[in-house]
């Protein structure tokens, strides 16, 4: 089976590309892996604080994870998997998209902000030609609608 990576952070954009993946994959018959990275510095103090603070993000991470699962389950009939990884952002995405074979498309959100579409999407885009999979921009700024009328 085809999947859609798409990457869960805390930015606004994230829920369009949610959205458009969970429509792809209900349509072509794929399935979405939702991909959280927790950066190493986060967990830089003494270690049982460390511990903690590590545990904290994964429950966050869960929880934002199942708003988005409930609503890929109940809308477009999508079950997505959460994976959770630790360390630096770039390397660990192409590590799960390596370590994954039915990855077949990286889907990520842009912000339309003034400052650019957003940190990820820039690096990628610079490095696109060298990623093994196709990446699928998909602009903050779009309804529902219009992400229905083209997936």
């Amino acid at each position: 089976m085809r999947k859609f990576l798409v990457m869960l952070d805390d930015s606004r954009e994230c829920l369009n590309a949610m959205r458009y993946a969970a429509m792809r994959a209900a349509k072509t018959g794929g399935g979405v892996t939702i991909l959280s990275i927790i950066p190493p510095d986060e967990f830089n103090h003494w270690l049982g604080v460390g511990t903690l603070m590590r545990e904290e993000a994964r429950e966050r991470i869960e929880a934002h994870f199942e708003v988005f699962a409930k609503w890929m389950r109940d809308r477009q009939e999508v079950h997505p998997d959460l994976v959770i990884r630790e360390g630096e952002l770039l390397p660990q995405l192409i590590a799960q998209i390596r370590e994954d074979p039915e990855i077949g498309v990286l889907v990520l959100g842009a912000s339309d902000g003034k400052q650019g579409p957003g940190p990820l999407v820039s690096q990628l885009t610079r490095s696109a030609g060298g990623l093994p999979i196709p990446l699928t921009i998909v602009p903050g700024n779009l309804s529902k609608e219009q992400l229905e009328a083209i997936t």
